[in-house]
């Protein structure tokens, strides 16, 4: 069985207007890469990486981590906001098109890929296939448990 895993998938662009319009996207994730980052590659090459636990979490309460913010809406779909030098950008994804991915990520990871190991989670980053950009500083993550020290 190959460790990467891809997915085509569609989103919902959602914009200013009162329209959406329906774009492809990619899942990606590759155990022998990085065992807790999924990749998300949209139409022009655009391609985000970030924490797979990201997602998992966004499937059940609000969540920030960096440039990305993800958030259920309803019971049935989940909204990505990708933030970066460019602007904004908004999708909403099927929550059962995500769930059957992670759930092949999760069957596919190493045993040591669980986030109590010790090491920190992963932060988002932005590639594109035309122009490198400079990942944009981090922010505090929201949404998760508090930590003191």
């Amino acid at each position: 069985m190959s460790p990467v895993i891809e997915e085509h998938a569609r989103a919902r662009l959602i914009t200013d207007g009162p329209l959406t319009r329906p774009v492809p996207v990619d899942l990606r994730y590759d155990a022998t890469e990085d065992p807790r980052t999924v990749h998300i590659t949209l139409p022009g090459g655009t391609d985000w990486a970030f924490g797979r636990d990201l997602l998992e979490r966004g499937l059940r309460t609000p969540i920030e981590r960096g440039a990305v913010r993800v958030w259920p809406c309803g019971r049935t779909q989940l909204i990505v906001e990708l933030h970066s030098t460019d602007g904004v950008e908004v999708f909403q994804f099927e929550i059962r098109t995500l769930i059957r991915f992670l759930a092949r990520t999760r069957a596919q990871a190493p045993a040591t890929a669980t986030p109590s190991d010790g090491t920190p989670e992963k932060r988002p980053s932005r590639t594109t296939t035309t122009t490198a950009t400079a990942p944009t500083a981090a922010r505090p993550e929201r949404g998760a448990p508090a930590t003191r020290g």
